[in-house]
Order: structure tokens, then sequence, then C-alpha cells
């Protein structure tokens, strides 16, 4: 009978790195709310920077701005690493991009902050309760160590929920 050695998948490797400063519970809680506020900011901020006028695109110039290649290039990292996982980002960063969207008309109807103002306030609220959590836990953020971390912090929350669910990722 011989005993087959299963390797971990790379994805799985980067959810135990990252678990490795993620132990205490209240750190943990405050992962659950700063994370998905700090990919939202990031993706928001991305989104509000100046593109150029595309005359070709006529009357759909405005839906595609510097956001639409990042979110490729992050959509495509997540594939790599887990397909499932990349297509419930994927609904996410949409869900994101209707909040970033309700954030700009705010700002026309009702005169609210501009997008990206608001965007960089919930970034700095969110990466101070980050820190709060990691001072908590007694260790730095993982990203701190390796950037590819604050890709692999969203992805690690969703594969909670996946287990949860029972799919696999």
């Amino acid at each position: 009978m011989s005993t087959k050695k299963i390797e971990k998948r790379p994805i799985d490797i980067y959810f135990d790195q990252y678990a490795e400063s993620h132990h205490n519970p209240t750190n943990k809680l405050i992962h659950w709310i700063c994370v998905p506020l700090i990919f939202f900011s990031i993706c928001g901020l991305i989104w509000a920077i100046p593109f150029p006028y595309l005359n070709f695109l006529g009357k759909y110039n405005g839906y595609i701005n510097w956001f639409s290649f990042v979110l490729a290039a992050v959509i495509y990292y997540y594939y790599r690493l887990s397909p499932v996982l990349s297509y419930a980002m994927l609904i996410l960063i949409f869900v994101f991009s209707a909040g970033i969207v309700g954030l700009e008309k705010m700002n026309t109807l009702n005169g609210w902050l501009p997008m990206w103002v608001s965007c960089l306030i919930i970034f700095v609220v969110a990466w101070i309760g980050q820190f709060i959590g990691h001072k908590i836990e007694g260790k730095k953020p993982s990203f701190l160590t390796d950037l590819k971390f604050l890709l692999i912090g969203p992805a690690w929350l969703l594969h909670f929920l996946f287990k949860k669910a029972g799919i696999r990722y």
C-alpha cells in the first residue's frame, strides 16, 4: 500500500502564511471589517485616476478607466491561484463598483464628498483599524513581508465563507 503525499496548492500555502499573523479573535474581527473596506477604497482610488478621453468609444466613453486594467490583472492573478475564488472576487468587485458609482452619484446629485475623497477617508480609517488589530495580535501585517498579501487578504476571508458553505475553492 503506497501513501501519496498531497502537495498543497499555492493558494493554500499563501492562506497558511497569511493566517500566521491572524490568530487573535479581535484582530480577525477587525480584518473582516477593514480588509473589504481597504480593498473597496483602493478600487475607488484607482477608479478616480483621470483616464484619457477615447473618441472611438463614442457613447461608451467613461466605462473604461484605469481600474478596468487593474481589474483584469487582479482577476487573472486570482484565477491562477483558484478559478472559483477568482469568480467570487469578480462578483465582489462588481458590487464594489456599484458602490463606487453610488459615491460618484451622491457627489453629483447631493453635493456629497468627491468619490476619491470618500475612498481616501475609508482607506485611512480602515488602515488605522488594521494596525490596531495587528498591535493587539502582536505581529506585523503580512503585506510588510510581501505585497502580494494585499491581494491574499480578501481571498483569505472569502475562503472561510466557501469552507462554511462546503464549496471547494
